[in-house]
């Protein structure tokens, strides 16, 4: 059997996305075993995956250039792989390819797209054109290697009872974030009609949530309380997930759930919208030319104003629904 030693270490997100390739990719390829190495508190992303091995580990023991020369002769030592999936493309990635090369292994590594991306989010480009899903970027690296993988871009929905919607209204960068009183009347308006189940992490975002919980009728708050597991497992029983261009939209879709996703300054144009889900289902404001102004939504406001989130109504969610 083949075997593809694969890594991405970066954050959720972005190695959510991983997950329905794998997956597509090894049931494409039967003879192929993957070793994913990836933060072990990642792990339960992966689980279930036939022909899949998961290698968590802690990047704080491997520090550096000596710390990646430390991980690469672990993992040669544990593991007897024929082909080195890149699927990150940053510095610590960078030094595991090149101790790999000299190793003799054959590397191939993702295409970012980065200099796309920059054309994409110049504020001065009203050209805006719709790039690469990331998820294809992914699986290019495994097409380069010689294997054949076709993406179906499809949900693929849990035959359960589903109900109940679910609200992720915090993302890590103010520019992917609606106003927080938004998705409070949204939750309230919503809740009149649908159990309302909170999703977030952080003491302080559980704090908030707690306090909605206490305000709206019919809610419950979830952050905090499951398990990745054990979340991925209740995203799967809901009707919908509403959710910032974040990490609870690439869950929804390992759940196989439709989700509605908020976008500011950012833009699914950049190959981030989840996994089969529907462009339908995106809400943003379209007339604004300076967007997307980031990939990641980590810089400040060009304008000042954050029109791009400010401008968004909670009935445009409602209306998706």
């Amino acid at each position: 059997m083949t075997q593809i030693l694969a890594y991405r270490f970066s954050a959720f997100g972005d190695v959510a996305m991983t997950v329905p390739v794998i997956t597509e990719f090894l049931n494409q390829n039967p003879q192929v075993q993957i070793i994913m190495v990836s933060r072990k508190n990642f792990q339960d992303l992966f689980e279930g995956i036939p022909n899949l091995i998961f290698k968590g580990v802690d990047l704080e023991d491997y520090k550096g250039i000596f710390g990646m020369w430390k991980l690469s002769k672990e993992l040669q030592k544990e593991f007897q792989f024929d082909y080195v999936a890149d699927l990150h493309d940053v510095i610590r990635a960078k030094i595991l390819d090149r101790i790999f090369k000299l190793e003799g292994k054959k590397v191939f590594k993702i295409n970012k797209g980065k200099n796309e991306k920059e054309k994409l989010t110049d504020i001065w480009n009203l050209d805006k054109v719709k790039l690469k899903p990331t998820t294809e970027r992914y699986a290019e690296v495994f097409r380069e290697m010689g294997f054949k993988v076709e993406l179906s871009h499809q949900l693929k929905p849990k035959k359960i009872q589903k109900s109940g919607i679910g609200i992720a209204p915090f993302a890590q960068h103010q520019g992917k974030m609606l106003p927080i009183e938004k998705t409070f009347e949204v939750a309230k308006i919503l809740s009149k009609n649908h159990k309302i189940y909170f999703f977030g992490g952080g003491k302080k975002e559980v704090e908030a949530l707690n306090s909605w919980q206490l305000q709206i009728p019919n809610s419950e708050n979830l952050a905090g309380k499951l398990t990745l597991n054990k979340e991925l497992e209740k995203i799967s029983e809901l009707d919908l997930m509403i959710s910032m261009d974040s990490a609870n939209m690439h869950l929804a879709s390992l759940a196989g759930t439709r989700c509605v996703s908020i976008w500011g300054s950012t833009h699914p144009f950049a190959g981030f919208l989840g996994y089969g889900q529907s462009e339908k289902d995106v809400v943003q404001i379209k007339d604004l030319t300076c967007r997307p102004c980031s990939v990641f939504g980590d810089k400040e406001c060009y304008r000042g104003d954050w029109a791009c989130l400010n401008e968004i109504s909670a009935q445009q969610i409602i209306n998706k629904i």
